[in-house]
């Protein structure tokens, strides 16, 4: 049994050195990322039995992406491998005032859009105790709309906590289609992480984060709602009782991963059996310090956010 499974596209990084433009760099640093992967990662880095599944080519790019996950300690058997696609890519060229950091995406035709329910060992997903996917996923393709709605469905019809972020993100849908999608999944959710934009911009809510996250309860029976808000630091409802937590002072090296980094450290926190309180004082934590990373994932350990926690103190909860 793992204690956390998650599904979803993991593309590889390309980075020129910091400095040089894409257009002029003739080298590139190369890493693997994805959402629901640097869930995992963080996850198995702070000491949860973390998997992953998706679907990636069988080539040298696709065992680029598993043999870096698996240095991170997360498992991936469950990945179905493809001979008819290819691996995702996004090119990242950091910015500096005024020149802003620029991302170009070259996912067409990946292997992962084309990951269709029969394909997947559902008995790992039933077996686990979480579940997380995020709405990246549904984005990428019709096909893979239909297997994230079919495995949140059967995780928790097994009893498996469900996990999910709104992750929207502009470049794979508009609004309307996206909020369509999302609550279509939302019968089969029980925990629900969303950034305070992405809940007003896609579901039209209206109010503060504690607002928010009780109409969400109350309007699709949640257990548990964490509301992101930047630099104004999260909110979690539980049982009707809200907890806050502040930000983390850091200096930001590398800003890409930090949200997939608070969902992993809440839930390492979860499945070690803190609770909401400390799940989000770890969420913050764990995103706090890997924006301190080069990359997509939170190199952590729990040394590092327990020291995190101890130096800067607890956060506001009533």
């Amino acid at each position: 049994m793992t204690a956390l499974v998650t599904f979803g596209e993991t593309m590889l990084r390309l980075s020129p050195p910091r400095g040089e433009r894409l257009e002029t760099a003739r080298e590139f640093e190369v890493q693997a990322g994805g959402a629901e992967s640097n869930v995992a990662v963080a996850a198995a880095r702070l000491g949860r039995d973390a998997a992953w599944f998706s679907k990636l080519p069988d080539s040298p790019l696709g065992r680029r992406v598993v043999g870096e996950l698996r240095s991170h300690g997360v498992d991936t058997d469950g990945v179905v491998w493809d001979d008819d696609h290819r691996q995702g890519l996004y090119y990242l060229e950091h910015g500096v005032a005024p020149r802003p950091t620029n991302v170009v995406y070259d996912r067409a035709d990946a292997a992962v859009t084309t990951l269709e329910t029969v394909e997947i060992d559902l008995d790992a997903v039933r077996d686990a105790d979480v579940c997380y996917t995020s709405g990246i996923t549904p984005a990428l393709s019709e096909t893979l709309r239909a297997t994230t709605a079919d495995v949140l469905a059967e995780a928790q019809d097994a009893g498996t906590t469900t996990a999910f972020d709104l992750n929207y993100r502009t470049k794979l849908w508009d609004p309307a289609v996206a909020a369509e999608a999302y609550r279509d999944l939302f019968g089969s959710i029980d925990v629900l992480f969303a950034a305070q934009r992405d809940a007003e911009t896609v579901l039209g809510r209206e109010g503060d984060a504690e607002s928010i996250a009780r109409g969400l309860a109350d309007d699709f029976d949640f257990e548990t709602v964490v509301v992101t808000r930047g630099a104004d630091g999260s909110l979690a409802l539980f049982d009707g009782d809200v907890y806050e937590q502040g930000v983390y002072e850091a200096e930001t090296h590398d800003a890409i991963g930090t949200g997939d980094a608070f969902v992993g450290g809440f839930l390492a926190k979860h499945l070690a059996g803190g609770d909401v309180a400390e799940s989000l004082q770890w969420a913050s934590a764990t995103a706090s310090f890997k924006r301190t990373v080069e990359g997509d994932v939170a190199v952590v350990t729990p040394e590092d956010i327990e020291r995190v926690v101890a130096d800067e103190g607890d956060g506001i909860s009533r």
